[in-house]
Order: structure tokens, then sequence, then C-alpha cells
């Protein structure tokens, strides 16, 4: 190798920001590679607007050739790490396979599904980390208000008008508070429906949000509730079958349509590199590098980071982390090479902001608690101020939605069996 490689393995809020700031740092001095499965990178947070109808995919998309100029992407999903070799393997998307060298190693692959023994679930329920799954629900939730429209019983009709999201996070939450306002919308021209649709949101904890602000969850909560949706706490699956979900209380709920927001696990991938781990995430030191071997970095959800703000844990799995630990392993390669020194990685958390759809989100920008438009307006602001690119279109798709009706038309592009739950990812 002529100058010195830098690969970067995934390209989600992590991966993306390190190439972007090493390309920045090394102006052509290093060659940096980006292994990944997707050509660009995907802006997680707004993906329930995408399954509600308001913003299209390619609007949270960002093409890793127009946003990295001078980084070579390769299309693939890495699946072997020879350490003392410093090489990776990876496979094509049309199933060839190859190997490449590297001087530094930058591991971003992000995180999947997290899936508990709960029998059915992956035969029955719909993940939520993708663009195709995203587009699979937007097409699912359509089909089940049209078929409800002409069914034959009422039974039937409520079966297909009830929809169960599981997990009462930051994605369940949203995706039940656009879910909402997107069956209101496709019941509009149905009055016959409308008092059939029924929207339920569960959580093992004792409230919704559980990982954020009280203050956030309480607001949250109050603007689902004013929706009509049913928030169930304490409560999970115990079984899902083809007519409906059994609940720990011991109710059955007839649904057609469960929707598994249980959280994220990190890509099991690592697994592989018989490496130390923290509950399946890769330990490393405050430097972002892996213990041993002083070549190799871990950085976003497959990372178990010291949090020097909160000594014996460590941060959490969330886009504002790994899109500072991107910053800080790109300067801390750099400084490998000698430009600058290394840093360790200490964050604050400058808050966190939850779209509840129309009018309505929560936000504590700086500890400050907002609710109601000014939230809404921080909130909308902050997203597009994080995306890398596409920020016209997105707000272009906002303004759009505010003055015209949404269209509740299936587009039939992915079908349930080509995204199966235990196999859906995205890099962080």
């Amino acid at each position: 190798m002529a100058r010195p490689r830098i690969v970067i393995v995934g390209a989600g809020f992590a991966g993306f920001t390190a190439a972007r700031t090493l390309a920045r740092l090394s102006r052509g001095g290093a060659e940096i590679v980006v292994v990944n499965p997707t050509d660009h990178f995907l802006y997680l947070p707004l993906l329930p607007e995408v399954a509600a109808g308001i913003l299209e995919p390619r609007r949270v998309t960002v093409s890793l050739q127009a946003a990295l100029p001078g980084v070579r992407q390769i299309l693939g999903d890495v699946d072997g790490f020879d350490l003392d070799g410093r090489t990776i393997s990876y496979r094509d998307p049309e199933g060839g396979t190859a190997s490449i060298g590297y001087h530094r190693l930058v591991i971003a692959a992000g995180s999947v599904n997290k899936l508990l023994p709960v029998p059915g679930v992956t035969m029955y329920a719909h993940g939520f980390r993708g663009i195709p799954e995203a587009l699979y629900l937007r097409d699912h939730i359509t089909r089940q208000i049209e078929l409800a429209a002409t069914a034959t019983s009422e039974d039937e009709q409520r079966a297909r008008c009830t929809f169960v999201v599981a997990g009462a996070g930051y994605t369940g939450t949203e995706v039940v508070a656009q879910g909402v306002l997107f069956t209101d919308a496709l019941t509009a021209e149905r009055p016959e429906l409308r008092d059939k649709v029924r929207w339920i949101l569960l959580d093992t904890a004792g409230r919704v949000l559980p990982s954020l602000d009280e203050r956030l969850a309480v607001a949250s909560d109050e603007v689902l509730r004013s929706r009509g949706v049913e928030v169930l706490l304490r409560t999970s699956v115990k079984e899902a079958t083809e007519r409906g979900v059994h609940l720990s209380t011991g109710d059955f709920v007839p649904t057609r349509s469960l929707i598994w927001c249980v959280g994220v696990r990190p890509d099991p991938v690592v697994e592989s590199l018989g490496l130390p781990l923290e509950k399946g995430r890769v330990v490393v030191d405050e430097f972002l590098n892996v213990p041993g071997h002083p070549d190799v970095y871990a950085i976003g959800d497959v990372a178990a980071v010291p949090d020097l703000t909160r000594p014996g844990e460590y941060t959490g799995m969330t886009a504002q982390h790994a899109t500072r630990q991107g910053t800080a392993v790109a300067k801390n390669i750099a400084a490998s090479y000698g430009q600058g020194r290394r840093r360790p990685y200490k964050h604050y958390d400058l808050g966190f902001v939850v779209d509840l759809g129309g009018l309505d989100a929560a936000a504590n920008p700086l500890g400050v608690p907002l609710t109601g438009l000014p939230a809404k307006v921080v909130t909308r602001g902050y997203h597009l101020l994080s995306m890398p690119g596409n920020r016209v279109r997105v707000a272009a798709d906002w303004l759009l939605d505010a003055v015209l009706p949404r269209q509740g038309v299936q587009l039939g592009v992915v079908r349930g069996s080509s995204i199966p739950l235990e196999s859906t990812s995205a890099s962080s």
C-alpha cells in the first residue's frame, strides 16, 4: 500500500462522520475506504415519517458518493476479521467474496433489532430499522384499512384496524404518534371505520420513553393518550399469532399488525472478532481504541465506550454519541500519524427531541423542557441541521404535507418475506 489505508466498516452515524472527518483531515494523504451494504447514509430519526407517508424514502438517504468525495466506497457486508493479518473479508450484493487490507480499522457496524424469546415474533412481527421496513409498513397499514373497508364481519374489521407497537422507546413512540395521524388520513373518506381504529403502545417499563427525561415522557404520554392511543405499561407480548397477540396481562388482542420496536443490539458480526465484549459491544478505551490492537478502533452501537461523565458506565447507543465518536476517532487516528494529539472521548448530553406528528413534539435542548409548537420548531430545526444532505427536499415535503392531503396508496415494492425480522439492521 503506497499510502496509509484506513478502512471503516459501516456508514451509519458513526462511520459516516468518521469518514467525512478523516477525508477533511487527511486532504488526500490517506486512502479512506468505507465498506457498507448500501450506497447511502440513512438518517434513521425521520424513518417514522417515511412509514407515515410524510417523506419520500430518498429524502432520508444521502449518497455516500456525493457526500464523501475522495472516499472509496465498497458495497458489501463484512463477514470476517483477521486482526493479526490486518485484513477484513466481505460479501458483495451478488454473493461474491473479497478481502481488503488496512493500516487502521474503524469498526462501526451499527445495530440490529433486539429479539426476545417470544413465540411467533419472528414470523408475525414487523421490524423497523431501515427503508424496506418503513416502506413495507406504510403499505401494510394502508392495506389493512382498505381490507377492513370490505371485510364481511365487524370482528375482522376491528382486527385489521388494530395496530400494536411493542416498545415505548424513541422509535416506538414516534411510530405510534405518526401512525395515528396516518390512519386518521386513511379513514377520512371511510367514516364507517373511524371508531374502529385502535393503536396500542406497550412496554415493560413504567413509562413511555424510559431512557429520556421524565418531563419529555409525561408530555409525550399526554399527546398519545389525547389521540386515543392505549398506553399499556409494565406489559409485554407473550406470544404472536396470525390472528393476534397474547399479552402478559392475559389479554388477547385480535390484530394483523405487530410492530416490533423493543430496542436494538450490537451487530452480531463483532462476535467473530474474538475480542472482549460487554453486552455484545466491543470493549474500547477512552480513546476509542481496542486494547491490545493499537490499529483497531470501534465506535457507535458496537462499541462499549467508557462514559467519562459517569464513571463505571458506558455511553448509550444513540445517534448523538455515534456522531461525536465518529469525529473523535477521526482526530485520534490523525493523531496516530502525527497530526495533533489524541484525546479521550467525553460527551455531555445536549438533550433529545421527539417528533409526535402534527404540531406536537417534545424536546429539552440544553436541558430546557419544551412541548407543543416551540418543541416542534426545535425538533425540525435540529433534524435539518443534523442531516448531511437533502435539507431543502425534506423541508419541501414537510410544507406539502401541511397543505395537501396524504396519498394513501400501496406501492407494493417490498414484500414481507423479503424483510424477516431477525435480519433487519442499520449501521450507527
